[in-house]
C-alpha cells in the first residue's frame, strides 16, 4: 500500500472542537437531502395536476431520483480518495443543490424529473460521504455517539416531511418544496468548506471503469424493477427483462472484480464476518422500518381519512423517540457495546410492529402514537449500533468503500421491502374483500337497501373495501415484523467478534 494511502486512512490531529464542529457541517448536509426526498413524497398528486401529467410519468420525479442515486453511490469511495472528502462532498452538495434550484423553476414534468435526476447524482452520495468524513474525523472510541448525532437527521427529516410539505402546498406554493431546501444546502456547502479540513488522497489509483458500469447497471435496472414491478406486473417482459441484465450484471460484476486491486466495489469487505453480519442485519432491519414507512401513512390517510399535514403531525412522536435514542445509543455504545443496544432495540421494534396487526378502522391516534412512539425507541437504539459495528470492524483505509457498498444494499433493501409488502398489501386485500363480500347475504343486503335506498350497493362496496385494505394492512404488519424478529438472534454472533480488537486495543 502506498504512503498516500496509509495516510489518508489516519484522522487529522485535530482539537476535539474542531472534530465536533465539523461534525455539524457534516449533519447539516445530511440532513438536507434526506428532507428534500420527504417533502417530494407526498406531493406527487399536486405535481401531476400542476403540470397536467399524469401519475405514471410524474413518478418519475420520485423514480429518477432513486435511480440516479443508486447509480452514482458506488463510486463514492473511490471518489472521495481520489478528490479528497471533503472535495467531493462540497462538489455532491454542489450538484445536489443545482438540481434543486432548477426543480424550483421546472417549467414542465419532462423539465423537473430531468433537474431531479441532477439532484439525485448529488445527493446519492451524500450520506455515504458523510459517513466516511466522521470516520475519518473522529477517535473510533468516539464513533458511536457521533453517528447517533448523525443519525438524527436520517430520523427527523422523514417526519417533518410530510407534514412541511403539506403546509407549503396548502399556503404556498409547490416550487417552495424546493427553494426551501436550497439555502439549507448552501449553509451546509459555507459550514464543509469553513469547519471541514480536507482528508489525505490516495494519487495514482486507476478508475474502475467496468467495475462502476456493471455496478451501476445492475443496481439501477434492480432498483426500477423493484419499484414498478407492481404497478407494470411482475411477469410482464419489461420487469422480467430488468431483472434478467441485473443479475447478470452481478453475474459478470462478480467476475470482473474478483482479484482486483482497486475494485470499485471492494467485495473482499465481505470476508470480515462482522461487516458481512452488520450488512445483513442492517438490510433486515430497514425492510422492518420502511415497512412501518410505507403503511402508516396509507392507513391514516387512505382508511382514516386524515390529510397529510395530520399524517405527519401523527407520526412526530415517533420521530422524536427515534431523535431522541439515536445519540443515547450512540454514548452507550461506545462503552456496552452492540449487543445490549441491539436486543433491546430490535425486541421493541419487532414487537410494536407485530402489534400494529391490531389496527382497525376505529384504531384511535393516541393508541397508534403510543405504539409508533415505543417503535422509534426502538428503530433509535438499534439501528446504529447494528452499522457501526459492522464499519468499526473494517480497516480504515476500507472505510469509504465500505460505507457506501452498505448505504447501497440498504437502499437495494428498502425498495425490495416496499416492493414485497406492496404486493402482499394488495392481494390481502383482494381476498379480504372476497370473504367480506361472500358473507353479506342477501337478507343483510335487503338491510342496507332499506337503510340507504339506491345508493346502498355502492356504500356497501366502499365499506367492504375499506375493511378489507385495513386487514390487509395489519396482516402486511405482521410480514414487516418477521425480519425484524429474525434479527434478533443475529445480534449474539457480534459478541465473539467484538473482543478481539478491544484486547489488541489494550496490549498497544
Amino acid at each position: 500500500m502506498s504512503a498516500s494511502a496509509t495516510a489518508s486512512a489516519a484522522p487529522p490531529a485535530e482539537t476535539p472542537g474542531y472534530r465536533w464542529l465539523a461534525l455539524i457541517a457534516v449533519i447539516v448536509g445530511a440532513f438536507v437531502a434526506i428532507l428534500n426526498n420527504s417533502l417530494i413524497n407526498v406531493a406527487i398528486p399536486k405535481l401531476t395536476n400542476v403540470f397536467g401529467s399524469t401519475t405514471d410519468r410524474i413518478q418519475w420525479v420520485l423514480t429518477g431520483y432513486m435511480l440516479a442515486s443508486g447509480v452514482i453511490i458506488p463510486i463514492s469511495g473511490y471518489m472521495g480518495d481520489r478528490l479528497g472528502y471533503k472535495k467531493f462532498f462540497i462538489i455532491s452538495l454542489s450538484v445536489f443543490t443545482a438540481g434543486t434550484l432548477l426543480c424550483a423553476v421546472a417549467w414542465s414534468d419532462t423539465s423537473l424529473i430531468v433537474a431531479r435526476i441532477i439532484a439525485g447524482l448529488g445527493g446519492g452520495v451524500i450520506m455515504p460521504i458523510s459517513m466516511s468524513i466522521i470516520y475519518k474525523i473522529m477517535p473510533r472510541e468516539q464513533i458511536g455517539m457521533a453517528l447517533g448525532l448523525w443519525g438524527i437527521s436520517a430520523m427527523v427529516a422523514p417526519a417533518v416531511g410530510p407534514t412541511l410539505s403539506g403546509y407549503l402546498i396548502e399556503w404556498f406554493n409547490w416550487r417552495f418544496l424546493f427553494i426551501i431546501n436550497i439555502p439549507v444546502a448552501l449553509l451546509a456547502i459555507v459550514l464543509v468548506s469553513v469547519l471541514l479540513k480536507e482528508t489525505e488522497r490516495i494519487e495514482g489509483r486507476e478508475f474502475d471503469t467496468w467495475g462502476f458500469v456493471l455496478a451501476a447497471v445492475s443496481a439501477g435496472t434492480l432498483l426500477y424493477a423493484l419499484s414498478n414491478g407492481q404497478s407494470k406486473g411482475w411477469t410482464s417482459f419489461e420487469i422480467v427483462a430488468l431483472l434478467f441484465i441485473s443479475f447478470w450484471s452481478f453475474v459478470f460484476l462478480l467476475w470482473v472484480e474478483t482479484g482486483k486491486e482497486h475494485p470499485i466495489i471492494d467485495l473482499s469487505l465481505f470476508k470480515n464476518f462482522t461487516y458481512t453480519l452488520s450488512v445483513i442485519s442492517a438490510s433486515l432491519v430497514t425492510v422492518g422500518l420502511f415497512g412501518g414507512v410505507f403503511l402508516t401513512p396509507i392507513f391514516l390517510q387512505n382508511i382514516q381519512g386524515v390529510s397529510a399535514i395530520d399524517t405527519g403531525i401523527i407520526l412526530i412522536p415517533q420521530a422524536v423517540a427515534m431523535a431522541v435514542m439515536m445519540p443515547v445509543a450512540g454514548r452507550l455504545f461506545d462503552k456496552v457495546g452492540v449487543i445490549p443496544l441491539g436486543l433491546t432495540g430490535l425486541t421493541l421494534m419487532s414487537v410494536m410492529t407485530y402489534e400494529l396487526h391490531r389496527l382497525t378502522v376505529d384504531t384511535s391516534f393516541g393508541w397508534l402514537e403510543t405504539v409508533l412512539a415505543i417503535r422509534g425507541i426502538g428503530i433509535g437504539l438499534c439501528m446504529m449500533p447494528l452499522s457501526t459495528a459492522g464499519m468499526n470492524a473494517v480497516a480504515p483505509q476500507q472505510v469509504g468503500n465500505a460505507s457506501s457498498l452498505s448505504n447501497l444494499i440498504r437502499q437495494v433493501a428498502g425498495s425490495f421491502g416496499i416492493a414485497v409488502l406492496t404486493a402482499i398489501m394488495q392481494q390481502r386485500a383482494a381476498l379480504h374483500a372476497q370473504h367480506i363480500s361472500e358473507s353479506v347475504t342477501d337478507q343483510g343486503m335487503q338491510y342496507f337497501q332499506s337503510i340507504l335506498g339506491t345508493s346502498a350497493i355502492t356504500t356497501l362496496g366502499g365499506v367492504i373495501q375499506r375493511e378489507a385494505l385495513t386487514w390487509a394492512i395489519a396482516d402486511t404488519f405482521v410480514i414487516s415484523a418477521i425480519p425484524l424478529f429474525i434479527t434478533i438472534p443475529l445480534v449474539f454472533l457480534f459478541k465473539q467478534k467484538k473482543k478481539a480488537p478491544q484486547a489488541q486495543v489494550q496490549a498497544k
